[in-house]
């Protein structure tokens, strides 16, 4: 059931929210179903924050507390319940998709399936308009079978790459490509191959090679490891080839080459002194992003700054900069990484700057990047200790809050998995306890759904401080599996090229849905996307 909707609260159409993404002006529409749901379909510019950790995601994604926010779901009564979150936390623009999906779809408006689906369906049209040369798998095969002069470059990150890689391939994340190519085929003759699972990041990947002018011949593999698997060839399982340094000539053409191909693009300029003003504006949102690798992030990186991979930021624009029509401000150490990256940012339509006066004292921050969250909320902990104790009396019930992954991979014996945005429905397939543990990886997420299971059972409820890591940590049994499931495993939509036991249908499915990304383009009308 829905909450009494607050005053504040408006609603805005299709037609309003149409007008402001033609005009770019700043937009946040926030879908808050779980990943599964959204990605069966959903507006272009749709941002998925799920209801259930809303807390722990929206302070990044949604930087400004005075953004338009229009948060929206398919019936369930989630939006209601996430608009007054949002007013809680100290938003003061939100508004209701009027008629949520439905109400966008009878409105005429076009809906897309999959995640990431801008950067995916900008990559089709990259290929389309510019003619990006490929090859098939089986094409590759034979040149990697007659020992001829190639080398193939996986464009993902370093952990997809692990899961599964074209034989003989080296993990080049993609905005390093320009940065390593030369390292790793310093003799122009050399035949450049980009691959990544399906088809944007090669694609993407290889034009970035060809933009920035690289002599080598340069081809994507064409459907990437998705593409070598419907072809009857096989992968290889855990491999750990990665770039190496680059020299200073080659770093010093790379950059080069990045300045020209961001400069065709009209990627903006910028000091510290600009972005410095910038962070201060109360009418605009503005993103500082580090395009680097994580461990280069994690040894120095400027202050404020989020730890965003090039080739991953923009192959998932909207989950990292979830305001439409918001400021992009992009560094890096080599004058490199963040061009190329800003050169493809800008043809997605956004404004986006490369910082351009850095120098070595201005990477003053050290370690990884932590999510700006919400004061803790207060609740009762209970060490590994006490809770195996209670266990083993049989008058405690323990309750998961981590991803479904997490909770099958290993959970305290007997945990119940649990969708915090769904709670009411989960507890009513829990059998009921004297007490309640809550957890999650962290307990971070548990404790947010302290107060909510108190109100729901009458019961005591705890947090197990530290979370199931800290069971983990004590070696105390663990179970795996799908063993107490109260809610959906609806968490996470399986991509169908991940992993490596998906259906030929459905990997072919995928494919054949890429290919009409251009069409649903032009249909929707909104995407303001252009092609150097």
């Amino acid at each position: 059931m829905s909450p009494t909707p607050d005053k504040r609260v408006l609603n805005r159409s299709f037609a309003d929210i149409r007008k402001a993404l033609l005009n770019k002006e700043e937009l946040a529409l926030v879908d808050v179903r779980e990943e599964a749901p959204f990605a069966e379909s959903h507006p272009l510019f749709a941002a998925n924050i799920p209801l259930s950790k809303l807390e722990l995601e929206v302070y990044s994604r949604i930087p400004r507390l005075d953004a338009p926010v229009t948060v929206y779901d398919n019936g369930e009564g989630f939006a209601g319940t996430a608009a007054q979150r949002l007013l809680d936390l100290g938003y003061l623009n939100v508004s209701l998709l009027e008629g949520g999906l439905d109400g966008w779809r009878n409105a005429g408006g076009e809906l897309f399936i999959d995640v990431n689906v801008p950067s995916k369906a900008f990559g089709e049209l990259v290929e389309s308009r510019r003619h990006t040369p490929s090859l098939a798998a089986e094409e590759v095969q034979a040149l990697l079978d007659s020992n001829a002069d190639v080398v193939v470059l996986d464009a993902r990150r370093f952990d997809e790459y692990q899961t599964m890689s074209i034989p003989t391939g080296i993990s080049v994340p993609g905005a390093e490509l320009v940065l390593r190519a030369r390292e790793l085929a310093p003799d122009p003759a050399t035949r450049i191959i980009v691959n990544c699972a399906g088809r944007t990041r090669s694609i993407i990947g290889a034009q970035s090679l060809i933009n920035a002018g690289i002599a080598n011949p340069v081809s994507a593999l064409r459907n990437g490891t998705i593409g070598w698997t419907l072809a009857g060839q096989t992968l290889q399982h855990g491999q750990s080839r990665r770039f190496a340094p680059t020299s200073e000539e080659h770093r010093h053409s790379a950059a080069q080459d990045a300045r020209r191909v961001a400069d065709k693009a009209l990627v903006g300029r910028a000091s510290l002194a600009d972005l410095q003003r910038w962070q201060q504006e109360p009418t605009r949102s503005t993103y500082l992003f580090d395009v680097r690798t994580p461990e280069e992030f994690e040894a120095g990186h400027l202050p404020s700054a989020r730890s965003t991979p090039g080739g991953q930021l923009v192959q998932e624009t909207d989950h990292f900069a979830s305001v439409r029509g918001a400021r992009l401000v992009l560094a890096d150490d080599d004058g490199v990484r963040a061009n190329m990256s800003a050169s493809w940012l800008a043809q997605l339509g956004w404004e986006v700057h490369v910082l351009d006066d850095l120098q070595p004292e201005h990477f003053s921050e050290h370690g990884a990047w932590h999510a700006p969250v919400p004061a803790p909320q207060q609740a009762e902990e209970i060490s590994h200790e006490t809770l195996a104790q209670w266990l083993a009396h049989g008058d405690t019930r323990v309750l998961d809050f981590t991803s479904s992954a997490n909770y099958v991979k290993r959970h305290v014996p007997g945990a119940w998995w649990v969708l915090r945005g769904q709670l009411r429905e989960a507890l009513a397939s829990v059998p009921t306890a004297q007490r309640y543990v809550l957890t999650c990886g962290s307990s971070q997420l548990a404790r947010l759904a302290v107060a909510e299971v108190e109100s729901l059972t009458g019961k005591p409820v705890f947090l197990l401080k530290g979370g199931t890591a800290t069971w983990i940590a004590a070696q105390l049994p663990l179970e795996q599996g799908e063993s107490h499931l109260a809610s959906p495993r609806i968490d996470r939509y399986r991509r169908p090229y991940e992993g490596t036991d998906n259906p030929r249908e459905a990997m072919q499915a995928y494919l054949d849905w890429e290919f009409g990304l251009v069409d649903q383009l032009a249909r929707d009308g909104t995407h303001g996307f252009f092609v150097i």
